[in-house]
């Protein structure tokens, strides 16, 4: 028997120790054709889903129909505002407990995208930030500004850290196999210039510098320091390059749909497109596809930011904002997934050859030496079929469509052959409901928990976004020789306000009201209104409908009344109201009493019967309900209704605004030609969004605690319960 002398045994030991060592740490790494797991290159399909938008208890099931529909990746955002909603007090519980979504996914066999940020964007309020960040002094967001970077540093280092902790880099064995640090920053550091240009290399040093173990990319950053990868967002990413040449060409955000806006149609985008823009970009090198949104899930509570944007985020993705499937998005890119696999030992091993058969027509070739054949044929007119010859063979294609070929023969998919099948949503009534209200006074400057000062203050400033509502109340001495007591003139009042919707009462009795949109957030009142002589009361009630999420300079950033504030009419001709004495309240009296829990509701009187109130403005009303048998996705039915918020059990359901009915082009539909947010449009002329998801896991078998508050008037004996199938 060899026998090795025991020094080099040990020797031997501890070069195969460290070989294996360097290949954990090695684990994952990049080149100009792929993202390289343990020495692997990969084509890798991902989806978004983020974690705060539905439960824990949806998390398995949306875990799982993602793989099935043959996902290798989830990718989430992490939400600043939602973890530390004040500053050092932490929240990684419920649909924050980000731990547990991840490992999860682990379970599940798949691998996680971590978008740290920690700016998101996403449609979420504030772009993720916790809006006390703001007042930190002398902070200025997103740029080279030292309160801002100390304070990015330590959220960021935190989340790593945490990850850390539970083993959840790759390298640790867990199935973080990239991180993303900033958001889309490229348009803002174009417009800042210098300091944008040192935050960037600042943010990517100080990334680099925590030591994850897996590449950090940079979506849209063009400038991207290495060893960052800069990504692409869009519909569309073919023509899209790295900075770089021996970086891979990854697509971040494939945007699937689009997010809906109150007074807003609902988007929609044909699956055959989607399929065309997954197989045009690998067709061009790209080996990372993710999909914003796979499951677009709900903004529960007030987490809806961007202005004006839904309570549902559905985006019209794959799996809807119920966790059913939505056909045939979801089965046609699934049968995408099994082709592009069926080739990848071909795309990750060659570059592609292109020829031009014809006008709007490519060829892609990859062949390798050890990987096989594989070929894209492409028809980019959205018109006209195309019969092309390659090899041997003829081949059909539709309209702005591509062909996949397993071995460069055989074909296997195109993008506008959908074999999948359709399913239509139902939402099927199950319930409604027996209700008591109770009325929502405007308060008096006198109340204890009012404050005065001279001037009008920024509203966001006084709530600190502790509420949407923010009330600014005075009085005007009228004289009892004004012409107008005589004549029934009656002055004009006019309120500038920065959004996003207002409520103006005079003498307890409502004037009007006025509302803001998306393209438009400013708004103006202005309208006569009957006073008295003597002294009368102006309540104004603004409203926020979230906070911006996009757009540089977040600490100027500013909503509610500014001025001026004029009454035009008068004797004396215009008086300004801007700089007299004005008094504040943060938020409604109902929230102040919790009535939207069992217990604080408990402390007022409701009404109850016919005494209930009907079309009635400020207005609360609760009731209970039994849960439905079954485990079919459940919604309330707001069509009756105004505009408000609704709570289940204690839980924020959402924003709801009915009323606001889709304005806009729903024309006919086609999937071909080049896609874009206001192409294929639905529901024009109706409310924006009707149905609001109530996750089951809210719900007891009995007794169930619901609450709703109506600004605007509504009739709430046409709210109902619907069960959502398909």
């Amino acid at each position: 028997m060899w026998r090795m002398p025991r020094i080099k045994i040990l020797l031997w030991l501890l070069f195969i120790f460290s070989c294996v060592c360097s290949s954990i740490r090695a684990a994952v790494s990049y080149d100009d054709k792929a993202i390289i797991i343990n020495g692997r290159r990969r084509i890798l399909m991902s989806g978004s889903i983020h974690y705060p938008r539905s439960t824990p208890e949806m998390w398995p099931d949306l875990i799982k129909k993602a793989k099935d529909g043959g996902l290798d990746v989830i990718q989430t955002y992490v939400f600043w505002n939602g973890h530390e909603p004040s500053p050092g007090k932490y929240n990684f519980e419920g649909r924050y407990d980000l731990v547990k979504f991840i490992k999860l996914i682990q379970e599940a066999g798949l691998y996680v995208n971590l978008r740290i940020g920690p700016y998101v964007c996403a449609e979420w309020n504030f772009g993720g930030f916790p809006v006390w960040l703001k007042y930190v002094p002398g902070m200025s967001f997103r740029t080279d500004n030292e309160p801002f970077k100390v304070a990015m540093e330590r959220f960021t280092a935190k989340i790593v850290n945490m990850m850390k902790s539970e083993e959840l880099f790759e390298p640790q064995g867990g199935p973080i196999i990239l991180s993303q640090i900033e958001n889309e920053y490229g348009p803002v550091e174009w417009d800042i210039g210098a300091p944008g240009k040192a935050y960037t290399k600042w943010a990517a040093q100080m990334a680099n510098g925590l030591k994850t173990g897996v590449p950090w990319i940079m979506c849209k950053q063009e400038d991207a320091p290495d060893p960052m990868i800069d990504t692409c967002n869009g519909f569309y990413c073919e023509k899209f390059t790295p900075n770089k040449p021996y970086k891979p060409k990854m697509f971040t955000e494939l945007w699937t749909g689009w997010f809906t806006e109150f007074g807003g149609p609902v988007p929609t985008r044909p699956v055959e497109d989607i399929a065309y823009a997954v197989a045009r970009f690998i067709q061009n090198n790209g080996s990372f596809v993710n999909y914003y949104m796979y499951h677009g899930g709900t903004n529960f509570g007030r987490t809806a930011g961007g202005l004006f944007i839904t309570t549902s985020y559905d985006y019209d993705a794959p799996i809807d904002e119920y966790g059913l499937l939505n056909e045939p998005k979801w089965g046609h890119l699934r049968d995408l997934h099994t082709a592009i696999k069926l080739i990848e030992p071909a795309l990750v091993s060659a570059y592609p050859t292109v020829t031009y058969p014809g006008k709007n027509q490519e060829i892609h070739v990859f062949q390798a030496k050890f990987g096989g054949c594989a070929a894209f044929i492409s028809n980019f007119d959205p018109q006209v079929s195309a019969k092309i010859t390659f090899g041997n063979s003829q081949y059909d294609l539709p309209p702005w469509s591509i062909s996949i070929l397993q071995d460069c023969k055989d074909e296997v998919f195109n993008t506008a052959m959908v074999k999948a099948p359709s399913t239509q949503k139902k939402m099927t009534t199950v319930a409604s409901f027996d209700w008591q209200s109770y009325d929502e006074e405007a308060p008096s400057s006198d109340d204890s928990d009012t404050f005065s000062m001279s001037g009008l203050y920024e509203q966001l400033n006084v709530t600190r976004d502790a509420s949407d509502y923010l009330w600014y109340l005075t009085e005007i001495d009228v004289s009892p020789n004004e012409e107008f007591l005589k004549n029934g003139q009656f002055p004009e009042l006019t309120v500038m306000s920065a959004g996003h919707a207002l409520h103006v009462f005079i003498n307890n009795q409502l004037a009007g009201t006025v509302w803001g949109s998306l393209k438009n957030t400013k708004i103006t009142f202005s309208q006569n209104v009957k006073l008295r002589a003597g002294v009368n009361k102006i309540s104004m009630l603004s409203v926020s409908v979230g906070l911006a999420n996009v757009g540089t300079h977040f600490e100027n950033y500013n909503i509610g009344i500014l001025g001026p504030i004029t009454l035009k009419g008068l004797n004396d001709g215009t008086r300004d109201l801007t700089k007299q004495q004005w008094s504040y309240k943060v938020g409604l009296k109902g929230e102040r009493l919790s009535l939207h829990t069992l217990d604080g509701s408990s402390s007022v009187e409701w009404l109850q019967g016919s005494f209930v109130a009907q079309k009635q403005p400020l207005t609360w009303y609760k009731t209970t309900f039994n849960a439905p048998k079954g485990d079919a996705p459940l919604a309330l039915d707001m069509n009756g209704m105004g505009k408000g918020q609704i709570w289940v059990n204690g839980e924020g359901v959402g924003r709801y605004w009915p009323a606001n009915k889709a304005h806009g082009n729903c024309d006919k539909c086609s999937y071909a030609g080049i896609y874009n947010e206001n192409k294929c449009n639905q529901y024009c002329g109706e409310p924006s969004q009707r149905w609001y998801h109530v996750p089951r896991s809210w719900l007891r078998p009995t007794g169930n605690f619901l609450v709703i508050f109506e600004e605007w008037g509504g009739n709430p004996d046409w709210i109902t319960l619907v069960q959502r199938t398909t």
